[in-house]
């Protein structure tokens, strides 16, 4: 949309010598407008048709009218788009079902939750094959990412759920396969994952929990996890101290992976050869010297231990420029449903 401010005719004359201005150019300036969403009520009209000859013979006519077009939730109100709205609205953006009612009813649309809610559930049924043909084809991948979050459910058998994370690719548009799944269960316990994966034999980025093992996967820790763990056990103390001491190595590695986060598989693995490799090795002497120095209750003798028991699958992306330093993948596609 192009809105015209110009002089008043009156102007466009020389303050000199009142000779007639001619137009030179033109200055131009952008500015963002909001147009509210609306809804519009799609009224569909079926015309029915009937034969006069056999009406005026006395024969019972057939009425014919045209199928009523397919639609997501027969006999509903709801059109795809409002379901895509409501959809995006609850799981992508957090909003309430309960508070959705009330946006709807700002703007004169009575809506209830209980309807809403019907329309989850029914929505959930439709969308089923697309998750199960999402899930082959992560399934398929070489690489993937897998994390859980606990999660709070309404007259649930326990006080905590989980919801499982399956992903794989990049989370930035246009690179790779790039697929994120969820896997309810009220329970945290290992047949979660083994029933999901169901054979899969491929890599897997995990964090430490010990649920992951009971399956048949080449898991790779995250160095994220252990990072964390020593930047706890640093505290607030400016001094390097040991723990300093770690996380340096750990920082020369994520600067090696930032080089290389351009470059290609084969490009990935032969830099961590080179580079890489020779501080793992560093940092793994550094913690078996330190193991026995540093009580395991003290925050950075769990550090070190958590680090030993995490390192031989940590130490697995040296081996592969197809795996990840780090399950931050995993981490960045959860975060939204747990804001949420």
């Amino acid at each position: 949309m192009e809105v015209v401010v110009d002089l008043d005719e009156g102007d466009k004359k020389c303050d000199c010598c009142q000779s007639p201005l001619h137009k030179m150019g033109e200055s131009s300036s952008e500015a963002l407008e909001f147009v509210p969403a609306h809804i519009k009520v799609i009224k569909t009209i079926r015309p029915k048709y009937t034969c006069r000859h056999c009406e005026r013979e006395g024969i019972e006519s057939v009425v014919k009218t045209a199928l009523m077009p397919a639609t997501a939730i027969p006999k509903s109100i709801a059109t795809p788009s409002l379901l895509s709205q409501i959809i995006m609205c609850k799981y992508q953006f957090g909003l309430p079902l309960y508070r959705q009612e009330t946006v709807f009813a700002d703007i004169g649309i009575e809506l209830s939750r209980q309807t809403m809610s019907s329309w989850m559930l029914r929505c959930a049924e439709l969308l089923s094959p697309l998750y199960q043909r999402l899930k082959e084809v992560l399934l398929c991948q070489a690489v993937i990412h897998g994390d859980e979050n606990p999660l709070n459910v309404i007259n649930a058998d326990k006080a905590t759920s989980y919801m499982w994370l399956y992903c794989c690719g990049d989370d930035k548009p246009g690179k790779g396969t790039n697929i994120v799944l969820f896997d309810y269960h009220n329970s945290r316990a290992g047949h979660c994952v083994v029933d999901f994966l169901d054979g899969y034999q491929g890599y897997m980025h995990v964090d430490g929990y010990k649920a992951y093992e009971q399956t048949k996967v080449a898991l790779v820790a995250c160095l994220a996890h252990i990072r964390r763990k020593f930047i706890e056990a640093k505290g607030n103390n400016k001094k390097t101290g040991k723990a300093g001491v770690a996380l340096n190595l750990i920082g020369k590695l994520y600067g090696i992976e930032q080089s290389i986060k351009d470059k290609s598989h084969d490009e990935k693995f032969t830099v961590r050869q080179q580079k890489a490799k020779p501080i793992v090795d560093e940092l793994y002497r550094w913690l078996i010297k330190h193991k026995d120095k540093i009580l395991p209750q003290m925050a950075l003798g769990k550090a070190i231990n958590y680090a030993i028991n995490q390192f031989e699958k940590f130490r697995r992306y040296l081996d592969d420029g197809r795996l990840s330093i780090d399950n931050n993948r995993a981490e960045r596609a959860i975060k939204p449903f747990v804001i949420g």
